[in-house]
């Protein structure tokens, strides 16, 4: 795992749609690091979640940088926009595009970090040759889609892989784990070499979210076995 702190992106997929202004503020006063956005097509998963305009009023309020994950197919199109409605971060899924070299570059041009997400049935090893150009991988330890789901435990040997795949080429890479995460995974999850933890469901339908964040952020991996 890389030496910084772990990092905490709340999913607003799971945020109170009717009052999100408040959800935003919360994440804003929490001791969370980013906004985990997912745009979702209805095509390469099967929700449809919420567009551009939606993410252009989190920006608007947003005090900390938003972690987009795009569900969609043709990723392409719509990096501009993307980088326009306030991303920082954009992550593509390796399963949607057919170039996905050039569509790494193409993020990097637009001056944002650039991540790229494996569905759970995808090998971590087919980012041999394209790992040194890669800022942030997402493994994905639900299929995706919807919240809420099971988590995967195969996530743990794929965090491992992965983390022995960047340690030659790319020691600065972020591995960010999405679905089904919480306190009782979280330590495991970093121990195994995880650096960002996305939760949703986790924080948002807890009690008190706030605290809860400050929960996840204060997992020591040490403590864990792997």
């Amino acid at each position: 795992m890389s030496s910084q702190k772990h990092l905490i992106a709340p999913s607003i997929l799971a945020a109170d749609f009717a009052d999100l202004k408040k959800d935003i503020q919360m994440v804003n006063e929490s001791e969370a690091d980013w906004f985990h956005i997912d745009i979702m097509d209805g095509v390469f998963v099967p929700n449809i979640s919420f567009g551009f305009p939606v993410m252009q009023a989190i920006a608007k309020h947003a005090k900390k940088p938003l972690d987009v994950h795009l569900m969609i197919v043709d990723p392409d199109r719509y990096l501009q926009i993307c980088k326009d409605s306030g991303a920082e971060i954009i992550t593509v899924h390796y399963e949607a595009c057919t170039h996905l070299h050039r569509t790494l570059a193409a993020i990097k041009e637009l001056g944002c970090k650039a991540g790229v997400a494996l569905n759970p049935h995808t090998p971590v090893s087919l980012l041999k040759d394209i790992i040194q150009d890669i800022d942030l991988v997402c493994l994905m330890s639900v299929n995706p889609g919807f919240g809420g789901q099971k988590f995967i435990e195969r996530t743990y040997s794929k965090i491992k892989e992965l983390r022995a795949l960047a340690a030659d080429q790319n020691t600065d890479l972020l591995i960010e784990i999405d679905g089904g995460v919480g306190t009782s995974n979280a330590g495991k999850l970093l121990a195994a070499g995880a650096d960002v933890l996305v939760a949703g469901s986790f924080v948002f339908t807890s009690a008190n979210p706030m605290e809860t964040v400050k929960e996840l952020k204060a997992v020591n991996p040490n403590l864990q076995a792997v």
